[in-house]
């Protein structure tokens, strides 16, 4: 029995080895980010899923504002309210003058400055995950039943750490309900690997959002900047805030899932909180943290 017992911890050894080895390498990896944000006039969380499992997160205590993050999780609610009522991201909607704000960020209203148009739920997606369209953002909302719909639909995936109830126009109106979205990082790479693993809503539709994010075209100087070219499929959402009463940045964010070719993958969130540095050195430090994990999946 004893000699059964030896052997097996024997064929055991170079598992719990890898295993040891993963965990250290996990250490040395939060001591890298750690170093990073260690000097940066903000507060920075980051949370890191590698393959669904190796999970690493800082400073995850305190709520971050999601800025125009939540607009990934506006497109999951919008996607599961069409579904559920048999209509078709096709579905045409009349966009109206009133309907654009005049003083907010919306390449819609930009294109349409009259209104009066009709647009598709899918060119409306495309606006505000691909370009943050406040405008647009807010007529789906309309659509939908407004963010405590989205908050109840994001909750019945299974996630709590967050909140999503003022609208774009809200916050435009009192900067200070930017800070009532929120989450923890932990929280948003969760729900990117939700919707990475989870069949959530049609082929049709789960592969258009992810190609959606896929071509973001916002927040290039973050998570994707130092990734080499051609070498992952990334689609990530960014978050970009106005600066508060005592001249910080709200917040600058991005999460991104990241697909390599040998079939790994990772989800990634950064969220940096009340920055007092300027919008580029900010956004350089959630690409400093990007490069560190790049290093460490290779």
């Amino acid at each position: 029995m004893m000699k059964r017992i030896i052997l097996l911890l024997v064929s055991l050894l170079p598992v719990l080895s890898a295993f040891s080895q993963k965990e250290k390498d996990l250490t040395l990896l939060k001591e890298q980010i750690q170093a990073i944000i260690h000097s940066c006039k903000a507060q920075v969380g980051v949370a890191f899923i590698w393959n669904g499992q190796d999970t690493l997160s800082i400073n995850n205590d305190r709520p971050y504002p999601l800025m125009s993050v939540f607009k990934f999780h506006q497109a999951l609610a919008v996607t599961h309210w069409l579904e559920t009522r048999h209509l078709s991201l096709d579905t045409v909607l009349y966009i109206t003058p009133e309907d654009l704000k005049p003083d907010t960020y919306s390449p819609l209203r930009d294109r349409y400055p009259q209104g009066n148009c009709s647009l598709s739920v899918r060119e409306l997606l495309k606006y505000t995950l691909q370009q943050s369209d406040n405008n647009a953002c807010d007529i789906l909302f309309r659509l939908t039943g407004g963010p405590q719909e989205t908050d109840r639909y994001i909750r019945s995936l299974g996630c709590s750490h967050f909140s999503i109830t003022a609208t774009e126009d809200d916050m435009h109106v009192n900067l200070n309900r930017s800070y009532d979205n929120w989450t923890t990082p932990l929280e948003a790479a969760r729900l990117l690997e939700i919707f990475q693993t989870r069949e959530l809503f049609r082929p049709s539709d789960r592969q258009f959002i992810r190609q959606t994010l896929t071509e973001c075209e916002t927040g290039k100087d973050r998570l994707v900047k130092p990734i080499p070219s051609g070498k992952a499929v990334i689609g990530h959402k960014t978050g970009t805030g106005d600066c508060n009463a005592q001249g910080q940045i709200i917040g600058i964010n991005d999460i991104g899932f990241f697909l390599l070719p040998d079939g790994s993958r990772y989800s990634l969130a950064v969220f940096v909180k009340n920055s007092e540095e300027d919008a580029p050195a900010t956004a350089g430090v959630i690409a400093a943290i990007s490069e560190a994990v790049w290093n460490f999946v290779q």
